[in-house]
């Protein structure tokens, strides 16, 4: 069992991680999109989970058609999530949506699709290979109002008040500081913006063997926050209105979960 260390030992290695689902996904054979990235789930094998090419519990086949009109297959089939976040974000026409983590943008392209000429989608990542995939996917589907941006969930590169919408699809387990993830997500979003994310929610009672294991932790499940505990995180960050639903199991100790809440209104 690979064991935790410091925060930066678990970046690098969900950093690389990724980066290899990115470079497996940009050198796939013609025809094959999905082959190889799905067997690359955010949980699968060691971490516990069946893959989600066979079960469904992460990746690309948690995408209904209608989610994936206008967007390449090659986005949809790199998905690494354990949801749709656009399907519980209710976007308008006009808005601004940043998705943290956005790794090869499926979520990004359905957003910008949604808000239109009129709004903007921003993708913020911090691998380099992921970046070029997403950029590679939004110039093949002719979406014009993307930005992908390198950057930490825990130091976002955007001022205050810059979005309407943050979603994420399963990354925030991902980070060594969630609390601090929140708190800038909280930081960006303008007054009345919604926080709209699928992630991996931990039973209390996950064992002390699988929290410690690196290899969890990269597939989602080892660093996931209990209900309670990102109930306590969303408050401290100043949001309300928090909503946490379960979707379903991916983990005998971990299941994925819609996460909502809003910024207070300017009053």
């Amino acid at each position: 069992m690979a064991e935790l260390t410091d925060a930066t030992d678990i970046r690098e290695t969900v950093r690389e991680k990724y980066a290899a689902a990115a470079r497996a996904a940009s050198t796939r054979a013609p025809g094959q999109a999905g082959a190889v990235e799905l067997r690359s789930g955010c949980c699968g094998g060691a971490a516990g989970c069946s893959p989600a090419d066979e079960t469904g519990v992460f990746g690309a086949t948690l995408y209904d058609e209608a989610a994936r009109a206008d967007v390449p297959d090659a986005a949809v089939s790199a998905s690494l999530g354990c949801g749709v976040p656009t399907a519980v974000a209710d976007l308008h026409e006009g808005e601004t949506v940043l998705d943290l983590g956005s790794g090869a943008g499926a979520d990004v392209l359905i957003s910008a699709r949604r808000v239109g000429r009129t709004g903007k989608a921003i993708g913020l990542d911090m691998t380099d290979e992921m970046l070029e995939l997403a950029r590679a996917n939004a110039a093949e589907a002719g979406v014009e109002n993307v930005e992908f941006i390198k950057g930490y969930l825990e130091d976002m590169p955007l001022d205050d008040g810059a979005v309407d919408v943050v979603i994420s699809n399963c990354v925030i387990n991902l980070s060594a500081d969630k609390p601090r993830v929140i708190r800038e997500a909280a930081r960006v979003m303008k007054p009345g913006g919604r926080f709209a994310v699928s992630d991996v929610i931990a039973d209390p009672d996950m064992d002390e063997q699988t929290r410690a294991d690196m290899t969890a932790w990269t597939g989602c499940v080892a660093g996931a926050l209990t209900e309670a505990e990102f109930r306590v995180a969303l408050h401290d960050a100043g949001l309300e209105a928090v909503e946490i639903r379960e979707t379903h199991r991916v983990h005998e100790h971990a299941g994925a979960a819609i996460i909502r809440a809003r910024k207070p209104a300017l009053r």
